[in-house]
């Protein structure tokens, strides 16, 4: 009787084929920092509405090469006029061999932002302390939900199951 095992598959020539992810490289990829209003913004009193986006991107590179980027982008806004405004393009490449065609998109633009976030919300924090204002520490993003609130979305649309977004 044979057993089925969760092993890594091997080919004759001793060549992994499991699926394998691996980070490359991340770097900071755009960046800008605004402040219109300085120096007279340094003497405001009422403290700015802050609206903060993102958007995840993904690209190809190579043939098991990819880009992931996650764009972020700080306005605060007060009476007065515009506190601040950043931009940030934090992105990684990784490198991905043998990876299940349906677990590609949940990886991008699920858990290879997860990961950048952290640094991404380093790099913002300082560049906003570095422009006169107390650091923005941004609180943790569920990424896998929104992948999956998204999916959901998408399937009732469309009207194809969550799975298949």
């Amino acid at each position: 009787m044979a057993e089925e095992a969760d092993t890594i598959q091997t080919t004759g020539n001793g060549a992994d084929n499991g699926p394998q992810i691996a980070l490359i490289s991340q770097y900071v990829k755009d960046m800008s920092f605004e402040n219109p209003n300085a120096p007279a913004v340094y003497q405001w009193q009422d403290q700015p509405q802050i609206d903060v986006q993102f958007n995840i991107g993904a690209d190809k590179v190579g043939e098991e090469v990819v880009e992931i980027s996650l764009k972020i982008e700080v306005k605060a806004i007060a009476p007065q006029g515009t506190a601040f405004a950043v931009e940030l393009v934090y992105a990684a490449i990784f490198g991905m061999r043998n990876v299940p065609e349906d677990q590609m998109q949940p990886f991008m633009l699920a858990e290879a932002p997860r990961l950048l976030f952290p640094f991404a919300r380093r790099v913002l924090a300082d560049a906003i302390r570095d422009g006169g204002f107390p650091p923005l520490l941004l609180e943790p993003i569920d990424f896998g939900g929104l992948y999956v609130q998204q999916a959901q979305a998408m399937a009732q649309t469309t009207g194809e199951p969550a799975g298949h977004a």
